[in-house]
């Protein structure tokens, strides 16, 4: 199989889980915006028009102490204009890096991993 032929059907499994075609440049579906590198997993807890913030808490060692403490980390993430309606403030989602987008985003939403309800 050629590479041409690979690309579109990993891109048409991926796209169920969007909406149809968006005009938005820099969608890692329907664009030419390429995620790489880390992945995470997070709760909405803000929305902005094209953006929300995501909040993950992860354990961190203290040698002072040598113990470990709980820490929250916070990440601005692009969300794409086929998935904007999909997503709400509570929903868990998973976000992976791709190049700067502004000054704080350098994240884009991949999918959704379940909602506020708990479905999949």
């Amino acid at each position: 199989m050629t590479k041409e032929k690979t690309e579109t059907k990993m891109k048409k499994e991926v796209v169920a889980g969007a909406t149809a075609q968006c005009g938005d440049r820099t969608c890692h579906i329907h664009g030419t915006l390429k995620v790489r590198g880390r992945t995470f997993k997070g709760a909405v807890t803000k929305k902005f028009p094209k953006r929300i913030v995501i909040e993950f808490e992860r354990m961190i060692y203290v040698r002072k102490y040598e113990r470990y403490a709980r820490s929250r980390t916070k990440i601005h993430a692009r969300v794409p204009e086929c998935m904007e309606d999909q997503i709400k403030v509570g929903d868990t989602v998973k976000v992976q890096e791709c190049r700067p987008l502004s000054k704080i985003i350098h994240f884009a939403v991949v999918g959704k991993v379940k909602g506020l309800e708990g479905e999949k």
